[in-house]
């Protein structure tokens, strides 16, 4: 209790500490914005998932409108049952910012991202409607499947602090076996509430991945959600000026069976070189 007493001063003065952000957010919780990194620094993320799973990733500002990274997801690394990777080979990332933000016009980035959400799945069981087994078949996809190409729009604006719109299009390239190949879209925006703290709300529509049935009431493509989308929410705190710590709220509306909203923590460092 006396070691509690002694800390509560040390974390109010950091709550106050008035940190600049080091860069514009590349991501919110996890949509793709028009930020990207300066030219000659990188940062490294490391996404602290659920079931003691991690996704870090280390991405590079070649210059102020090229952006590039790689990821590599471990599940199970914390824990006592076997930890396995995602895929032998990292994903990769890539961002080119088209045109600069204006008075009047957004920033455009124009991008790939193979990284998706959560477990990737090789094969699963397939269940009709009913419940029975209906087939083993290939997945190839994760939980939330990644972006691929995509477009996202960014606009910015000081509003007592500043305040980020961000909406874009994006389009599967490789976690198609399910049969859902429709374009998707998202938005989101980030919210200054100090210099320190910003809050990230985000909408992802999902529409790749939406429930449809047949006239037997079989699912025709394989869906992990329940067509609503997913609503995310997060907290970022910029400890220094270049450590982050980003508290984020996965699938607030319960898009998937999940009892609680998914609860995940990022930490970010970054560095000039």
């Amino acid at each position: 209790m006396r070691t509690l007493l002694l800390l509560l001063p040390i974390l109010y003065n950091l709550c106050l500490a008035q940190v600049e952000h080091p860069y514009p957010p590349l991501n919110l919780v996890s949509i793709p914005t028009a930020g990207t990194l300066p030219r000659g620094s990188f940062t490294l993320e490391s996404l602290i998932i659920k079931n003691g799973g991690i996704v870090p990733r280390l991405s590079i500002g070649l210059t102020d409108n090229f952006t590039i990274g790689v990821t590599y997801g471990v599940q199970n690394l914390i824990g006592d049952t076997k930890p396995s990777i995602n895929k032998t080979t990292p994903e990769v990332q890539i961002k080119y910012r088209i045109f600069d933000e204006s008075e009047k016009m957004p920033a455009l980035v124009y991008g790939l991202d193979t990284q998706g959400r959560g477990r990737f799945h090789k094969q699963d069981s397939i269940l009709s409607i009913s419940g029975k087994l209906d087939s083993i078949r290939t997945l190839n996809r994760y939980d939330q499947k990644a972006w691929g190409m995509y477009i996202v729009f960014s606009k910015n604006w000081n509003l007592m602090g500043n305040l980020g719109m961000h909406a874009g299009i994006s389009k599967s390239l490789s976690e198609n076996d399910d049969g859902d190949k429709d374009l998707n879209v998202f938005f989101g925006f980030d919210k200054e509430l100090n210099r320190s703290f910003s809050l990230l709300v985000e909408y992802d529509a999902a529409l790749n991945d939406n429930l449809t049935e047949d006239d037997y009431g079989a699912i025709k493509n394989i869906t992990f959600g329940r067509g609503k989308g997913y609503l995310n929410a997060g907290v970022r705190w910029a400890i220094s000026s270049n450590l982050m710590l980003e508290i984020n709220f996965n699938d607030i509306n319960q898009n998937t069976e999940a009892e609680y909203t998914n609860r995940e923590i990022k930490v970010m460092y970054s560095e000039s070189f």
